[in-house]
């Protein structure tokens, strides 16, 4: 590697650096992806409409299209969310992350197998340095600039920048299982359980991927035993008997870092960046989403010389949805700290209003604009809930 210089060397290769990977290729900067091959991140797999548009992604990726949402209270209420004039798109993580990794070097990235260890710097450049997949000999890649999207535990975050290693985080672990006969369950339908039985304090999900299901849950608790939640939750529903065929554990953080660059030549996206939606523990499109505005900011950075500019890829994703990740954050903190809250918020899901608001919000990844009252109307909703002014039920 001796002479080769990159513009930007790209750690981590999910959706977030696959895409950052992507769009600098893209714009004909010299780009290397590294990924430790292998690793999948355990995901219910969900992608809104908005996410397809914004990134081109075919529709051959997805496993199913879901047109309803159950929720499950700890009473064992169900209320179905049907939703309108749209879907939710699941797609499998093994397969949809390569899928954007070969993407990106088709745009022109330098893809590399291998675990990323350490940052040094020499002749004013930075040297990344990796161990190859395989044989483990050492890799040393020179660049002008680095991109950080590798994962909640980020070595590049905790290493380079300021606080990088303060992201709190629920852990979550799924299993992927054989779908069971179509008389056993509808395909498109997703299955959310707000209890304490499978999770005290997010909750646990049942997810269809066409052929395949993933069945997980989450908790910040150290002391609870997800493995045995999942065991719980699949005895429950009667899917003990159905084939595992891989599961996946990893610590999810749900909220954003208060800085994103180290002010030189490092930028962070993705987990990295804590940026998986509070409550609803969502990560895929802001990922993507945060990965692209770190390639913007990288870019500004190396057309302008100015390490500020790296800057702006956090500015810019707090700008467009900062007020989201707040309220959700809020709307975790209240409803998923004890049952009796939980069987408040299922029963407020029956509620058109609250239906309505919550697809439009997810497919279009924005607060919707349009018919203030019904906002107005669910604000109050939610207060007697809250509040204990209306019946649980």
């Amino acid at each position: 590697m001796a002479g080769e210089l990159y513009d930007v060397v790209v750690v981590g290769g999910g959706p977030a650096g696959a895409t950052a990977a992507h769009d600098l290729a893209s714009k004909g900067y010299k780009v290397a992806l590294i990924d430790k091959a292998g690793r999948i991140k355990p995901c219910g797999g969900a992608i809104p409409p908005r996410l397809m548009r914004d990134f081109q992604i075919p529709a051959h990726l997805l496993k199913a299209r879901v047109n309803c949402a159950t929720m499950i209270s700890p009473s064992g209420q169900r209320v179905d969310m049907p939703i309108q004039n749209g879907f939710v798109g699941m797609v499998d993580r093994a397969e949809y992350d390569e899928w954007l990794r070969n993407r990106a070097a088709e745009s022109g990235a330098t893809r590399y197998e291998g675990a990323y260890e350490r940052v040094s710097r020499e002749n004013g450049h930075a040297v990344v340095h990796i161990a190859a997949k395989g044989t483990g000999a050492p890799i040393e890649l020179h660049t002008k600039l680095i991109v950080g999207a590798d994962g909640a535990l980020s070595k590049v975050g905790r290493q380079e920048v300021p606080g990088g290693d303060k992201t709190k985080f629920v852990f979550a672990y799924h299993e992927i299982v054989e779908t069971p006969p179509p008389d056993q369950g509808d395909p498109n339908r997703c299955e959310i359980y707000y209890d304490a039985r499978v999770s005290p304090d997010f909750y646990a999900w049942i997810f269809p991927h066409g052929p395949t299901m993933s069945i997980g849950t989450g908790s910040a608790n150290k002391g609870f035993s997800l493995r045995d939640s999942v065991a719980r939750l699949r005895g429950q529903e009667k899917l003990d008997a159905t084939r595992t065929l891989r599961h996946e554990g990893a610590p999810i953080p749900l909220k954003p870092l208060k800085r994103w660059d180290n002010g030189r030549d490092v930028v962070l996206a993705g987990d990295a960046a804590g940026v998986v939606a509070p409550s609803s523990g969502e990560g895929i499109y802001y990922a993507m989403l945060g990965g692209r505005l770190a390639a913007e900011a990288a870019a500004q950075c190396l057309l302008t010389g100015d390490v500020k500019a790296l800057k702006l890829a956090r500015k810019r994703f707090m700008k467009l949805h900062g007020r989201v990740f707040f309220i959700l954050g809020v709307m975790q903190y209240f409803w998923y700290s004890s049952d009796k809250r939980r069987e408040r918020f299922v029963t407020m899901c029956r509620d058109p209003d609250v239906q309505r608001l919550t697809w439009e919000s997810y497919m279009n990844k924005e607060l919707p604009k349009r018919d203030p009252l019904a906002q107005v109307r669910v604000f109050f909703k939610d207060l007697a809930h809250l509040l204990h002014l209306t019946a649980p039920t």
